[in-house]
């Protein structure tokens, strides 16, 4: 399953979802928001307006949520 994080620089919360999930040793790919307007264009239009966004399969959820992210292991 490919995990991607959507982030913004200085979040806690996105620090806290990359943190969690090299805990838990799950591969992840990293996309900054505030460097890549394509992918800032794409969170907007599915309604998400606070980072991080995670996507794991066909799953996807923002903030930090630990439980979504242990079902992941």
């Amino acid at each position: 399953m490919t995990v991607t994080v959507y982030t913004t620089p200085s979040c806690v919360q996105c620090d806290s979802t990359k943190r969690l999930l090299n805990k838990n040793n799950v591969e992840y790919n990293v996309v900054d928001l505030s460097t890549n307007p394509d992918a800032h264009a794409m969170v907007l239009e599915l309604g998400y307006t606070q980072a991080p966004i995670v996507f794991a399969g066909d799953d996807h959820w923002s903030g930090f949520r630990p439980d979504k992210i242990e079902n992941l292991v």
